[in-house]
Order: structure tokens, then C-alpha cells, then sequence
């Protein structure tokens, strides 16, 4: 691939990095996270959706294990309520909620790389707190 370098020219735009989960995939661009679900990642309320990573105000996330599914979510102003919950409903409204992708046992690598990914993203855009 080749780049305009002359004068007046826009600076290219690093690639997107893709990160598979489990029933979503997520491309993670400079300034957003476009989260595609398969349709029976939908079954439970959970919509596609693009993040501006300058909305995520914190980066939850929980490492996958041989016996409970991980996440990461990017939450913004919306899931501010939600944050103060600490039941096993806060539980099921962080698995029902567009701006999470789950992650399981097998897929802790991508897990991780998409944790560090993200994380760097959000904190070049000034934003975000880790969880």
C-alpha cells in the first residue's frame, strides 16, 4: 500500500484490528470500537453498536476462566447507574449490555490482546479509567 506523503495531505489512518468473542466480533479503529453480533448474540438484548472511544469514561473487564466467561465493556455515560450495582444483576445487565463482548475459556489470548488494545486506545483519546 502506498500513502500520499506530499504536502496537505491527510496522515494515513493505522489499520483496524479485529478481535473475535464469543457470538461478537469487534473492530477496534483510533477513535472507535464497532462491536457486530451474530444473531443469537442478540437474543439477549444486546445490539450492534459503534463506541467513540472519547465517550468510554472506564474499561471493565474480567479474565476468562476454565469455569466463568470473561468480558470487557466500554462503559460510557449510559452505564453510569449500572456501576453502582453489585448483585448478580449488575451481573446479567454487564452480559445484556451492547458496549460488552464476552470472551471464554479458548479464547483468553484474544482476550488479552484485546484488553491491551483497547485500553491503549482509549487512554490516547485522554479517557478511561481501568477496572
Amino acid at each position: 500500500m502506498t500513502y500520499d506523503l506530499s504536502k496537505g495531505a491527510p496522515a494515513p489512518e493505522p489499520e483496524a484490528r479485529v478481535f473475535k468473542g464469543y457470538v461478537a466480533t469487534v473492530t477496534l479503529h483510533a477513535d472507535r470500537a464497532e462491536i457486530k453480533r451474530k444473531l443469537i448474540g442478540k437474543v439477549s438484548g444486546a445490539r450492534d453498536c459503534v463506541i467513540p472511544l472519547k465517550d468510554v469514561i472506564k474499561v471493565h473487564f474480567k479474565e476468562p476462566s476454565r469455569l466463568v466467561n470473561g468480558y470487557v465493556q466500554l462503559a460510557t455515560e449510559q452505564d453510569r447507574g449500572q456501576l453502582r450495582i453489585a448483585t448478580a444483576e449488575a451481573q446479567r445487565a454487564i452480559a445484556n449490555n451492547s458496549r460488552t463482548v464476552i470472551f471464554t475459556w479458548n479464547q483468553r489470548e484474544t482476550y488479552a490482546a484485546y484488553v491491551e488494545a483497547v485500553t491503549a486506545a482509549v487512554q490516547a483519546q485522554g479517557r478511561g479509567v481501568l477496572d
